[in-house]
């Protein structure tokens, strides 16, 4: 399930990419199937070898190209690792929202990447977040959990001031909105609701069969519903900075 759209990226063969915030890993999977150089960043040491684990099985199993390179490393998204001007392309999903100091995360996102280089955010988008944390305080109120809600318009003017230009924005997943409402209704911890386990199952089936209905539907109401908001973005070419000083 990606919320990016590597298209509007331009990642391919040999691109140098990174992941800040990967997780378990979807769009590093996706960079390495496409023919990147990839690097897969979180703070999480064991999704960090979980993810590593599965760049050596897609590699042995010939599901990248041969010129394609993955890793995985553990870090914190405050202090990257990486000189300045480093990457083609940077993304960072659904990370912000769980980042209180966020505009240092983002100024990391920036130094790093090349002037002409190219970046995708993506965030919950405001209002169907908003009715989640209406309805469940569990939802937010964990340790790790979301500790702001954007609206797209003030992330983009962070994103900006920070010396980004937005070059386009998109909404993904509107299916998924309506199961995390049922989920907050009925409490997140309760997945054996009937209604929870009947659209988890909804969900999962339009995952592996990606029928024509429901890909259709989900396009449609993408800009109505769409959980996440991204946005896409661009650094400057005179935004140099740094001449590739490491950290």
């Amino acid at each position: 399930m990606l919320t990016v759209d590597f298209d509007r990226l331009g990642v391919g063969s040999q691109t140098k990419a990174i992941d800040i915030g990967a997780g378990q890993g979807r769009h590093s999977f996706e960079m390495f199937r496409r023919g990147a150089d990839v690097i897969a960043f979180d703070q999480s040491e064991s999704d960090m070898a979980d993810v590593a684990e599965m760049f050596d099985a897609m590699m042995a199993e010939g599901h990248v190209p041969g010129d394609a390179k993955a890793r995985a490393e553990v870090g914190d998204a405050l202090r990257l690792p990486y000189a300045d001007n480093s990457f083609d392309v940077v993304l960072m999903s659904e990370i912000l929202e769980h980042i209180p100091t966020d505009e240092g995360a983002i100024a990391e996102m920036v130094r790093i990447l090349k002037p002409g280089g190219v970046a995708a955010v993506t965030v919950p988008r405001y209002w169907p977040e908003k009715v989640c944390w209406a309805l469940s305080d569990a939802y937010h109120e964990v340790e790790g959990g979301h500790v702001r809600i954007y609206k797209a318009s003030e992330l983009a003017d962070k994103l900006t001031r920070a010396g980004l230009e937005v070059t386009g924005t998109d909404h993904a997943h509107a299916l998924h909105a309506p199961y995390w409402w049922i989920k907050c209704a009925v409490g997140v911890e309760n997945d054996g609701n009937p209604l929870v386990k009947a659209y988890h199952k909804l969900l999962v089936w339009d995952m592996m069969s990606k029928p024509w209905l429901t890909r259709v539907g989900e396009q449609a109401l993408n800009p109505v519903i769409g959980k996440s908001v991204a946005l896409y973005l661009r650094k400057p070419e005179s935004s140099g900075g740094a001449d590739a000083g490491s950290r």
